[in-house]
């Protein structure tokens, strides 16, 4: 990563490596130019969203090289700092934007700066056609935001003739949330350490009871934050995360041991991921997910998780995705893998009753494997590799799943 003045004779020096790599201007902090292995160049800006060191860190694309000259990216780079410095948060912003953009302007601008210019040209046609053949006639006109999980199900169900390309488009539209996985990671980290910072209507005459600025900012507990995990990394409903008791986790064979749930007994496959999230939760009573009066008599699970969804969800940007969404992620991205719908049915839902000898082997079976490769795709888009070391449409959720 290299450091100088960023002008047109060093855009027009620089050469494409096998990695994309960016050099930063010395003049101006958070300004830079990025570089990718097809050659193509863009202006970008680096910023942090909130104060402190533990705020995540974002970065925006400015325009591309030849749209804009340095002086002018430079320019846009400052007004963009500058609104950093009020509390904007622009990548937030730009989310919401393309949300009311329609699917195939969205799909347009993917595959010009995301798949034209980061993948082969083998890989970019292939995406072009899974897109244009299969998808924007079908739903190209509508708006990306409206697009719902029984649309890309029924879409998925009309192509069962097909199966491998079913998958295949699948993961061509479920490769476009990762950056959306990528913000809610954020957000999480940043809720359970710092806190998410939140505005005051200082016009409003309980204005001057709040918080001093610098103190306003909702933190989430490690219980609330585990249970965001868990729910994303297991495809577990909301009441079998919160109802959860400790008597039914066994980690050491990785499986979570629910004696009556919605279609009745139910062995939950638990991921590396997964396994982490528990073995790091303190132990407060007899539910993981700590509820009401824990550690005493009258202990009660849980009821909801509306408060911190609600504040980590717009954090990230994704308004309107709802906490059951988290469900319908998890399947989209076994079935973009190619995993086939029966195997992740059976990870959501094992509708059959399973004693704990069925299991006791299951560390070969393809359930596992299917378990260990979705949540390490998630987490690995999470960014939550760093937690534990330590493209761009339609919302969260691409499966209808009950």
């Amino acid at each position: 990563m290299s450091r100088s003045r960023i002008t047109k004779r060093l855009v027009d020096s620089l050469r494409p490596g096998e990695r994309e790599y960016f050099s930063w201007d010395s003049d101006l902090a958070g300004f830079g130019l990025r570089v990718q292995p097809s050659g193509a160049k863009s202006f970008v800006v680096k910023y942090r969203a909130g104060t402190g060191r533990s705020a995540p860190t974002r970065r925006v694309t400015i325009g591309a090289v030849g749209k804009l000259t340095p002086d002018q990216a430079r320019v846009l780079a400052k007004k963009t700092l500058g609104a950093v410095a009020q509390g904007a948060d622009p990548a937030i912003e730009r989310a919401a934007e393309k949300r009311s953009a329609t699917l195939r302007e969205i799909a347009e601008l993917f595959l010009a700066e995301h798949v034209g210019a980061k993948r082969k040209a083998n890989t970019a046609a292939h995406y072009q056609g899974i897109l244009q053949r299969l998808v924007l006639p079908r739903l190209g006109a509508r708006k990306a935001e409206k697009i719902t999980t029984d649309d890309m199900a029924r879409l998925h169900l009309d192509m069962r003739g097909h199966p491998y390309q079913a998958n295949r488009m699948l993961a061509v539209v479920g490769s476009l949330s990762v950056a959306e996985l990528a913000r809610l990671g954020d957000a999480i980290r940043e809720a359970e350490s710092t806190g998410v910072p939140y505005l005051v209507d200082e016009t409003k005459p309980e204005a001057k009871h709040a918080p001093k600025p610098e103190n306003r900012r909702t933190v989430i507990g490690p219980h609330a934050a585990a249970a965001l995990r868990l729910l994303i990394f297991t495809g577990a409903r909301l009441r079998e995360i919160l109802h959860l008791r400790w008597d039914w986790v066994d980690l050491e064979r990785g499986l979570l041991l629910l004696p009556d749930t919605k279609t009745g007994k139910k062995a939950i496959v638990l991921n590396a991921p997964a396994m982490k999230v528990l073995a790091d939760l303190p132990r407060l009573g007899s539910f993981v997910i700590a509820g009401q009066g824990a550690g005493t008599d009258e202990e009660r699970p849980r009821s909801d998780l509306n408060r911190p969804w609600r504040t980590v969800a717009k954090r990230a940007g994704l308004l309107g995705v709802r906490i059951h969404d988290l469900r319908h992620t998890h399947a989209s991205f076994g079935a973009g893998a190619g995993l086939g719908l029966p195997i992740i049915g059976k990870l959501l839902g094992h509708a059959h009753a399973a004693t704990t000898a069925r299991y006791a082997h299951l560390d070969v079976d393809p359930l596992r494997r299917a378990s260990e490769h979705i949540g390490n795709r998630l987490a690995q888009a999470m960014g939550e590799g760093k937690r534990q070391s330590g493209g761009d449409v339609i919302s969260l959720g691409r499966l209808a799943v009950p």
